[in-house]
């Protein structure tokens, strides 16, 4: 079998263009011009293959999250700069694969929603800290609940009736709800690096 993330890359866009119950093993034998008997070498059923296909696009939005704390010290930038990883876990939401993922693989599904708010969760809390010791966060609010607050806001909006307008644009959304978020733990302090930080962006649009 070629290099596995390869192999995970194109498997994950044959599940995305046609869905997690759509393609079979067979289906994906057939993409990598292999043969079933090598496939199940790797993976038991398909069941294994989705988790792993999963496991590794979570594995890519972490890792690029984690990036961006190279790029700045500041907490309430760091938030800013992650709006677009935040948008990929949003926007997947409503592709087919997790639409039949949700409806036929539930399991699978609720791990894989359970798992995100772990790996992501671990690094919204870690911003909190950063942000509580500056003076840019305050103190008198339970973090814990506020990032799931945060994580379902993006886990469950491109697919609610209630933002379908918005849902349009998803960048705008996803900058919005990051926002919503930030004003709803800023202090004062905050609240002035995050208005001369979102001026700094619109003049380099």
């Amino acid at each position: 079998m070629e290099n596995k993330n390869l192999f995970l890359e194109k498997v994950s866009d044959l599940f995305i263009q046609n869905g997690a119950k759509t393609v079979t093993m067979d289906d994906i034998a057939k993409e990598f011009s292999m043969s079933k008997k090598t496939l199940y070498q790797q993976y038991t059923n398909k069941e294994e293959v989705l988790k792993a296909v999963l496991s590794y696009k979570l594995s890519d939005i972490v890792f690029h999250m984690k990036e961006v704390e190279k790029l700045t010290a500041n907490p309430i930038e760091r938030m800013l700069l992650r709006e677009k990883n935040l948008q990929t876990i949003t926007q997947a939401n409503k592709t087919v694969f997790l639409r039949q993922l949700h409806k036929y693989y539930p399991i699978i599904f609720n791990d894989h929603v359970l798992e995100v708010y772990s790996k992501i969760s671990v690094i919204i809390l870690h911003n909190i800290q950063i942000g509580r010791e500056e003076g840019y966060y305050r103190n008198n609010f339970n973090e814990a609940i506020y990032v799931k607050f945060m994580m379902q806001l993006f886990l469950s909006m491109e697919g609610s009736s209630l933002f379908e307008e918005e849902a349009k644009n998803p960048a705008h959304l996803c900058q919005n709800a990051t926002e919503f978020f930030l004003y709803s733990i800023l202090t004062p302090k905050g609240t002035e690096i995050l208005t001369q930080l979102k001026t700094k962006y619109e003049e380099l649009a």
